[in-house]
């Protein structure tokens, strides 16, 4: 039994702009997420940089103290050495130790990513959606 079905311009019509209607839809939720993604990780990271950029502060002044105590003291149990060079031996010391800090922040930095993994992916999934055909 063959059953012949009729088309009607207008309910193509109407069902062609209904799924335009939805991906465009879909899209500014996408783009919405997105958006709510980014202000809450922005808003967790200054949460957890304030106290750690005042820990860093109190560390630097506290370092540069240390470091001339420390030099100081190299001077007055070797005698022979010059004020300088006390001074020197400690900021080589701190100056490897903060290259390789630097290098060590900077491979941290290079393998994290930035943007909110699963509204990319499900942006990523609505334009391979939408391109096929």
């Amino acid at each position: 039994m063959a059953s012949q079905v009729e088309s009607d311009p207008q309910a193509v019509t109407t069902l062609v702009s209904g799924i335009i209607d939805d991906a465009r839809q879909l899209f500014v939720q996408q783009m919405t997420l997105f958006q709510v993604e980014l202000k809450h990780d922005f808003r967790r990271t200054m949460a957890v940089c304030i106290p750690m950029i005042a820990g860093v502060l109190v560390c630097f002044v506290a370092t540069i103290i240390l470091a001339v105590a420390v030099s100081f003291l190299l001077c007055w149990i070797w005698p022979e050495l010059p004020l300088w060079g006390g001074f020197g031996i400690i900021g080589g010391i701190l100056a490897l130790g903060g290259v390789g800090l630097i290098y060590w922040g900077k491979e941290k930095f290079d393998t994290s990513t930035l943007l909110p993994k699963e509204s990319v992916e499900g942006l990523k999934e609505n334009i391979q959606w939408k391109t096929k055909k």
